[in-house]
């Protein structure tokens, strides 16, 4: 499991070039960057979500700030909100003083900051090595999208970023969705490891008057995808009154969404059913891994109207075709 430094890691280092991370798509890899919040657990998150990783920065107190936002900051002309994940994360375990490393984050085209205790290093890891945490429902495990194991025995438990954003800054309101019209009926199939996501995405699609089918990891949407194109092939029916386009993250356990949509892509039950990747990886680096592998389109969370304006057209052509 290759590793390397990642503190003091400025935003060319840490991110390589767009090449170089294009290499990965379609792998079933990923990179974490491993940190620690004063705790005896190791945590990750996805390198693609980092831009850089610094030393704590003097932080402006600003009045009304939601639990666990510490201030804010001016980076490079900007100014951002600056998290305190052990706060917004609730781990009551972790020392009370703030942390001594700050990581520079791009999350669905927001930028934030956020406090950790120490960064450690990167690592990369095969995505069936990723699994989801036995339960999501209560205590740190609200905030743990995955668990993957490093080579000595220790877990290394992956924020899910969404979770943890949405319970600080509240949930995306979605805004005003036209429904599709006309008597044509879509189904949509989409896969999110989020359930923050995967609620928005029915909500939009629900507004659209779509039906749509969900998985919650790449693998268990491709167990599912095969055996719907096995039953349509055996009956002889049309796998698109099944499904007109296949909805798709990026970073999922076991699975990951470019992984899929391969898969998809290179089976040729699937011809003509587009797939849209739908990201919180909003890097021009994540577009082009999704090019690389063949996606119809590429749409950064959590936007519904350019959610709904990508699926469309999409749904339209699918059944004029």
């Amino acid at each position: 499991m290759p590793t390397h430094s990642a503190q003091g890691y400025q935003p060319a280092s840490l991110m390589e070039n767009v090449d170089a991370r294009t290499k990965l798509a379609g792998s079933n890899r990923m990179e974490i960057l491993l940190f620690s919040l004063g705790t005896n657990e190791t945590f990750g998150i996805n390198v693609f979500k980092v831009r850089e990783v610094s030393k704590t920065p003097n932080i402006t107190k600003s009045p009304h700030m939601p639990p666990g936002v510490e201030g804010l900051i001016s980076l490079r002309g900007n100014v951002i909100p600056v998290v305190s994940l052990s706060k917004a994360m609730h781990l009551t375990d972790a020392p009370s003083r703030l942390g001594g490393s700050m990581m520079v984050t791009e999350y669905s085209k927001r930028t934030l900051g956020f406090l950790v205790h120490d960064v450690d290093r990167i690592i990369r890891v095969e995505w069936d090595q990723v699994r989801a945490p036995e339960s999501v429902t209560s205590g740190t495990h609200a905030y743990i999208t995955a668990i993957t194991e490093l080579d000595n025995g220790k877990l290394v438990s992956i924020v899910d970023v969404e979770q943890i954003m949405a319970n600080t800054f509240g949930e995306a309101v979605i805004g005003q969705i036209d429904s599709m019209g006309g008597d044509e009926e879509y189904e949509v199939f989409f896969v999110d490891d989020s359930a923050v996501a995967r609620k928005k995405i029915a909500e939009v699609l629900d507004k659209m008057s779509v039906h749509h089918k969900h998985a919650q990891n790449g693998m268990e949407a491709w167990t599912r995808l095969s055996g719907m194109a096995s039953h349509a092939q055996q009956t002889g029916h049309n796998l698109k009154n099944e499904v007109n386009l296949i909805l798709v993250d990026a970073e999922m356990p076991e699975m990951d969404g470019y992984v899929l949509t391969k898969n998809i892509k290179s089976d040729k039950r699937f011809d003509g059913i587009p797939v849209v990747m739908h990201s919180s990886l909003s890097s021009e680096a994540n577009r082009s891994m999704g090019k690389a592998v063949g996606v119809d389109a590429y749409v950064a969370k959590f936007d519904s109207e350019a959610l709904a304006d990508t699926l469309r057209p999409l749904l339209l052509k699918s059944q004029r075709d």
